[in-house]
């Protein structure tokens, strides 16, 4: 279990994935949430913070704080995006965000999408650092993954839980989808209304998909990035009919990607030419020059003693010759075979060919 817990990840998934969660957080503030900031015009009376606010305990919530909350985590989100003093700005980051929706929540409705995202706040400090590209691996931030993926099949996995708890096999039965429709349904939405039973056959799916999504972590690589696909696109049908977007768990949800194969600054600064060396941070060059396949058209060095001529370059073919010009056809005394075009030159002592 252990092994499994903190199975290592290459340490540019986890700037990456850092990146993704900060940049997010930022999103989240003036896209998303900016509501909560109108809690300040609401009484006093009606704050009745969740159980969390009341063990810590968090002040009521007043203009000067909700608005010092904001422009501080909007400022430490981007900075910690860039992956500076990873464990300084991740936990200030993850305190000032639980805050934030811990005002947001503490108002008669506690939205369940936020369980992973919150999850990756508190655990994504404990990755320590990491860069974009590197492929040294790293069990802490396998660690951190890991937990985080957990926390998103538990919202899944809980989800159905509380509707049989709540709604029991009447959910499944009943008018959940079409209460939905009638109150945010999407043109999309209606026409599937009118095929008969097909929303009491959506809410056996909805319930049996979450109830069997813990099976993801059995598959294996591919079939489990095959079946996260799966997970993203059941949030685009949702998207598409009910206007329910699941955003902050669709971000949690890329800890199952392997986010280092995207490098958007790289790719750009390919397209912009500014790159020439092309993916040579990446990949090493040969250790030996000697071991890169000649270019068409050139000879090896066919004798014993005979020095490697550079790459591109032609070899001499005895010991003592002088080397020829970079391109040129090197001087074979009178009585060498010529090796054929584009083939190796025969070693001496030995006839050419197989």
């Amino acid at each position: 279990m252990s092994r499994w817990l903190t199975e290592a990840v290459p340490r540019g998934r986890i700037a990456a994935f850092r990146t993704v969660i900060y940049l997010f957080v930022a999103a989240d503030l003036v896209i998303f949430t900016p509501w909560v900031r109108t809690r300040v015009s609401v009484p006093g009376d009606l704050y009745q913070p969740l159980l969390i606010g009341r063990l810590l305990p968090l002040p009521t919530p007043t203009e000067t704080l909700v608005t010092v909350i904001f422009w501080a985590l909007l400022l430490l989100a981007l900075l910690a995006a860039t992956g500076r003093a990873p464990r300084l700005l991740g936990w200030a980051v993850c305190a000032l965000y639980l805050q934030w929706m811990i005002i947001a929540m503490s108002y008669g409705k506690v939205d369940h999408d936020r369980f992973g995202l919150l999850v990756a706040l508190a655990v994504l400090p404990t990755a320590g650092r990491a860069r974009h590209g590197d492929t040294t691996r790293t069990e802490a931030g396998g660690w951190a993954l890991r937990v985080t993926q957990i926390a998103v099949i538990c919202t899944y996995f809980l989800a159905a839980f509380a509707k049989l708890r709540f709604g029991g096999l009447d959910w499944l039965t009943g008018s959940v989808l079409a209460r939905a429709i009638i109150r945010r349904g999407t043109d999309l939405a209606d026409l599937i209304a009118q095929v008969p039973h097909l929303l009491i056959v959506a809410q056996f799916g909805i319930v049996a998909f979450e109830l069997l999504s813990p099976v993801v972590f059995f598959l294996p690589a591919r079939w489990r990035l095959a079946m996260v696909g799966f997970f993203y696109s059941f949030h685009v049908v949702t998207i598409a009919t009910i206007t329910i977007s699941f955003a902050p768990h669709l971000a949690a949800m890329t800890s199952f990607l392997p986010l280092e194969r995207v490098r958007p600054v790289v790719w750009t600064r390919r397209l912009l030419g500014r790159d020439p060396a092309g993916t040579a941070t990446e990949t090493p060059a040969p250790a030996h020059a000697d071991t890169a396949p000649a270019r068409l058209g050139d000879h090896a060095a066919a004798q014993a003693g005979t020095d490697v001529a550079p790459p591109g370059h032609q070899a001499t073919v005895r010991a003592g010759a002088d080397l020829a010009a970079p391109g040129d056809q090197a001087p074979v005394r009178a009585g060498a075979d010529v090796a054929p075009f584009g083939d190796q030159a025969p070693v001496v002592g030995r006839p050419a060919g197989p």
